[in-house]
């Protein structure tokens, strides 16, 4: 039965407020990659792995980009505001609060790319997989430089 013209409108409405919701959560994201960047910036000139940080550092600025453009894509208009960035004298400090930062990181992008896919927004959540494998790569250095296992993320592993 073909669909009527108010099933159609709700169905539109529906659509509108998820991706109204996902502009929302990726802009949050955005957020934390700004506060990425700024932390591994800081952090690199005080740790004794900075070439690995700086790298860290220009790798969240292009998913600071990516996650602009799709917000741009959507709709949305991108935030300029960083997550709060915590800062300590002790180095092991730093690189534990860069490695909570990324598992939240990874947990967030993991739900964003289901929303995505839910709506059909396929390009995002290709560019999402990218973004979260670079990610668990942070994960894994920073735990790494820790001396300790990789946190599990949804308890799924890394």
């Amino acid at each position: 039965m073909p669909e009527t013209k108010i099933q159609k409108q709700n169905s539109d409405q529906k659509s509108d407020k998820a991706v109204q919701e996902l502009i929302k959560a990726l802009n949050e994201d955005l957020a934390r990659e700004y506060q990425a960047i700024i932390a591994y910036t800081v952090y690199s000139n005080v740790l004794n792995i900075a070439g690995e940080l700086k790298l860290h550092a220009a790798q969240e600025l292009q998913h600071a980009m990516i996650i602009a453009d799709q917000i741009d894509y959507l709709g949305g208009m991108p935030t300029a505001t960083p997550k709060e960035v915590k800062l300590s004298e002790k180095p092991e400090e730093m690189l534990r609060f860069d490695l909570d930062n990324e598992t939240v990181t990874i947990k967030n992008y993991r739900e964003r790319l289901k929303q995505a896919e839910a709506l059909g927004h396929y390009a995002l959540s290709e560019q999402l997989r990218t973004i979260i494998m670079q990610e668990q790569e942070h994960q894994h250095d920073l735990a790494t430089a820790l001396g300790i296992d990789v946190p599990r993320v949804l308890g799924q592993g890394a």
